[in-house]
């Protein structure tokens, strides 16, 4: 264990199991995401508070793994014969809108002289974490729902937009360079897809024996196929979510026309009871507090984008969703939405690195994210939870969940 810090790693891991703990004794009584308390016990614990565990490269890199997991299952549930049509055309719309929303606020920001950049600020409040909300989702059922077609959809958009816009105009370099390197990525993905599907005949099967014995083949190679495209996508100098997102698209891709549950639970496993919570824990410990609290004015920001995330996220949803979803309908996807996270710390991160944010801005901003993934998806849950029967779901839907 030299050069490894093992009391802040023990912390991190106690964190977790705690976080599932408490969130599995008040499910009965209140939906709970166990991300949230991943994230509360994350600053508890960090150096800003209790000083039980300090961000080290170990966990760091332990919290990059969880990150490319998380983006993993973000595309993983993207089934594009499910969302096309209706929910795709309408999230693009949606997202375009918040687009302009959120560069028109930026530059209203930037006049102000509250913030340096508008391009960074506006692409940070246009985002939606998909990853994020996916566990909730899932452990709420709404994900096979026909408003879950919706809000994966508006999702998957929300997050694959902005990760283009930081491969092509935030990373550093020019935009020309970046997008070369993109179709470059994005060409030996297709070929690892293609590859993938024409070898399904054969190796789904054998994937399929080796779930209940010690091998777990499937489980050993996707963990390989996302660290892989994750570390491709990185030493490319792109951004390992992209990579992350293109292995959940590849898997889903050849797994479309079979159902294995079985893989999923123990996938869903892996991930979820080892990486993810790293990836959330750390998160919560690396919110720069001190930066937060220096002045009221970094805290009245934090309220501000808390409340601008809302504004951008929220308003397409209650705008162009009005012939496709009832009032509480549309006010879930919109605070469904407005929960931002991982996208928000890459792009302060990146900000931060060419002098375009400064630190009380960017941990005002990482502090909104995390006050948004704190209490978002419960008033998205609370307002999905046993609505009027005239307010339910009304059109039909395939047994995948698919809108007729």
């Amino acid at each position: 264990m030299i050069g490894i810090d093992s009391e802040s790693f023990l912390a991190v891991v106690v964190a977790a199991a705690l976080a599932a703990f408490v969130a599995g004794l008040v499910s009965t009584r209140m939906p709970l995401p166990v991300v949230v308390l991943e994230i509360l016990l994350g600053i508890l614990i960090g150096p800003d508070l209790l000083g039980f565990a300090d961000p080290d490269k170990f966990l760091d890199f332990f919290s990059n793994l969880g990150l490319a997991m998380l983006f993993f299952f973000a595309g993983y549930e993207i089934d594009f014969e499910r969302i096309r049509g209706s929910p795709l055309r309408l999230a693009v719309l949606g997202w375009l809108l918040s687009l302009v929303l959120a560069y028109s606020l930026g530059g209203l920001l930037t006049l102000t002289g509250l913030v340096l950049s508008l391009l960074f600020t506006g692409s940070a409040l246009a985002t939606t974490a998909i990853g994020t909300l996916i566990p909730i989702l899932s452990d709420s059922g709404e994900i096979k729902t026909r408003f879950g077609t919706y809000l994966l959809a508006a999702g998957a958009v929300g997050e694959f937009g902005p990760i283009l816009l930081v491969t092509l105009f935030l990373s550093a370099g020019g935009a020309l360079h970046h997008a070369a390197i993109l179709i470059a990525f994005v060409a030996l993905a297709v070929a690892v897809a293609l590859l993938a599907v024409r070898s399904s005949g054969r190796t789904v099967p054998l994937f399929e024996r080796t779930l209940e014995k010690s091998s777990q083949l499937a489980v050993r190679w996707i963990v390989v196929l996302v660290f892989a495209l994750a570390l491709l996508a990185s030493e490319l100098g792109l951004d390992l979510l992209l990579g992350g997102f293109a292995a959940g698209l590849i898997t889903r891709q050849v797994l479309k026309e079979r159902e294995v549950p079985a893989f999923d639970s123990k996938l869903s496993g892996v991930a979820f009871g080892v990486f993810i919570p790293f990836f959330f824990v750390v998160s919560g410990m690396q919110l720069d507090i001190d930066a937060l609290f220096a002045s009221v004015s970094g805290v009245l920001k934090l309220f501000l984008f808390f409340g601008l995330f809302l504004v951008v996220r929220g308003t397409p949803a209650l705008l162009l969703y009005r012939d496709t979803l009832d009032r509480r309908g549309r006010l879930a996807l919109a605070f469904f939405g407005s929960t931002q996270l991982p996208l928000v710390l890459a792009i302060t991160t990146l900000a931060q690195d060419g002098g375009h944010m400064r630190s009380s801005t960017a941990a005002s901003l990482v502090g909104a994210a995390v006050l948004s993934t704190l209490v978002y998806p419960l008033v998205g849950l609370r307002l999905r939870r046993d609505p009027p029967v005239a307010s339910r779901d009304v059109r039909p839907v395939t047994p995948e969940g698919i809108p007729i």
